[in-house]
């Protein structure tokens, strides 16, 4: 242990006096022996380590500090369009006209954004990357957002209540490796999805978040995203519990396609209109009505992208995916084109359609 108290005067003085070089130059002249002269020398090169590492972890902290506090002044770039709910991972969209926004991801009653998903025997997730029809499924809330009735072409439609699920024990499944809680939706629904998906009568169940925080933490491909957190990651996202795009990125794409596709395609929360193409990806923080996000990571395609929403058809050209290879990949991001940015929201609130888009200054 260092006895810092024992250190000659002169070494001292010389800490206040004296440059570094010139420090060790004396301490190596005025010592009384070999043994103090190396002692000195350490006290001192130990002295500057702890100093420098002090004042790096404090410039650390502070960074972040300063990171993760949103911006006093505010610029509007634009205005909301569509408020997007997806409540099964990989299934058909409800369009709100207001919303609230928290952790979890978008909601209204117990209508929330990908809060329920498919799954296999094992517990394993399904997603429209290998089950395209997915897209079909088209599900619906009543007024009390309490029972979710769920239609596709050739079905007959099925009601799942959600409300009773809070009484059901819970199982655990699997999203992207990590362990999830979940509830089973029961053997009536899981019938329905293993006929319409794979045309058996078992094989597949549909299960329920039932948490309304989130539980995973941040997978290790997206830890190169600093400002992502796990408190991001949402109920049974990919990644985040946000997604927003702009119109003109949308338009931007569409200008290089032979067969333009819509908006739904890229499966965002939030669309809007004012900004230019792409220029979502350029912020930082983002305000919409009460609330605040931070922008945490841009938004990387896969083979989903090319699905039709309307017939559940991947495209035969690899489109739009394909042109999005051209132009728009990142450094660091490997061969996923982006469009849209992932957000992970800072100050709960509502949103409604038509509010005002800003960023921070």
């Amino acid at each position: 242990m260092i006895d810092f108290c024992s250190i000659p005067f002169t070494f001292k003085h010389h800490v206040k006096s004296s440059g570094p070089p010139e420090m060790m130059s004396k301490l190596l002249d005025e010592s009384g022996s070999k043994t103090c002269n190396a002692r000195n020398v350490l006290l001192f090169a130990a002295g500057i380590g702890v100093t420098t590492l002090a004042g790096y972890g404090i410039y650390r902290l502070a960074k972040k500090y300063l990171d993760s506090r949103p911006p006093k002044k505010w610029r509007r770039v634009g205005e909301i369009t569509d408020i997007i709910v997806y409540p099964i991972k990989s299934c058909g969209p409800v369009r709100l006209s207001k919303v609230e926004c928290s952790s979890i991801g978008l909601q209204q009653g117990l209508l929330r954004d990908r809060i329920f998903m498919v799954i296999t025997t094992d517990g394993s997730f399904i997603t429209g990357r290998s089950h395209p029809t997915m897209v079909l499924v088209q599900p619906k809330f009543d007024e009390a957002y309490e029972t979710m009735t769920l239609s596709a072409p050739g079905m007959m439609d099925i009601a799942v209540d959600v409300k009773r699920l809070a009484t059901v024990n819970p199982i655990k499944a699997s999203v992207w490796g990590q362990t999830v809680t979940a509830v089973d939706c029961g053997e009536e629904v899981a019938r329905w999805f293993s006929r319409f998906l794979v045309s058996e009568d078992f094989g597949l169940r549909l299960v329920y978040y039932p948490l309304d925080h989130t539980t995973r933490e941040v997978r290790e491909k997206n830890k190169i995203h600093k400002l992502l957190t796990a408190q991001d990651s949402g109920a049974l996202h990919d990644a985040t519990s946000f997604m927003m795009l702009s119109e003109a990125s949308v338009t931007d794409v569409n200008s290089r396609l032979e067969r333009p596709v819509t908006a739904l395609q890229y499966r965002a929360n939030f669309l809007m209109k004012g900004p230019t193409a792409f220029e979502e990806n350029s912020w930082k923080w983002v305000k919409v009505g009460e609330t605040i996000y931070l922008n945490v990571k841009p938004c990387t395609r896969c083979l989903f992208t090319n699905v039709d929403p309307e017939t559940g058809i991947p495209s035969d050209d690899n489109e739009p995916l394909k042109t999005l290879k051209t132009y728009r990949k990142m450094p660091g991001l490997g061969d996923s084109p982006v469009v849209g940015a992932q957000m992970g929201i800072r100050v709960a609130g509502t949103v409604h359609l038509g509010d005002s888009v800003y960023v921070g200054c």
